[in-house]
């Protein structure tokens, strides 16, 4: 198993600047995707968690965790968290980035391909 390089410091600010990105790229995709007529996810933000709810009442959660600095995703198929690596997100266990994970449970749970 691969483990990604150490997290790249952020103060609190950065980490809350850059972390708040990733949820909003996340709700701009999903409004994208409903004007276009892609798929009808729901999404609700509640402080520094980000709920999508799939047409099959399934769930992905994000969660920001700013004392470890840190963004969690919940999928049916389990739950990962990930650190600022040089401008990137990636999986504290195996370095696999965000997003691709992200789109890659979202595919799963919609039946369906979507890429963030």
């Amino acid at each position: 198993m691969s483990h990604p390089p150490e997290a790249t410091p952020l103060s609190e600010a950065d980490y809350r600047r850059l972390a708040g990105q990733v949820l909003a790229s996340i709700e701009s995709t999903i409004d994208q995707w409903l004007q276009d007529g892609v798929i009808d996810i729901d999404s609700q933000r509640t402080g520094g968690m980000l709920e999508l709810a799939f047409p099959d009442d399934s769930r992905i959660i994000v969660n920001l965790q700013p004392p470890l600095q840190e963004l969690w995703l919940a999928a049916r198929a389990g739950g990962y968290h990930y650190r600022h690596v040089q401008g990137r997100w990636l999986d504290t266990r195996d370095g696999s980035e965000f997003f691709d994970a992200l789109s890659r449970h979202a595919s799963a749970q919609a039946g369906q391909t979507l890429r963030f």
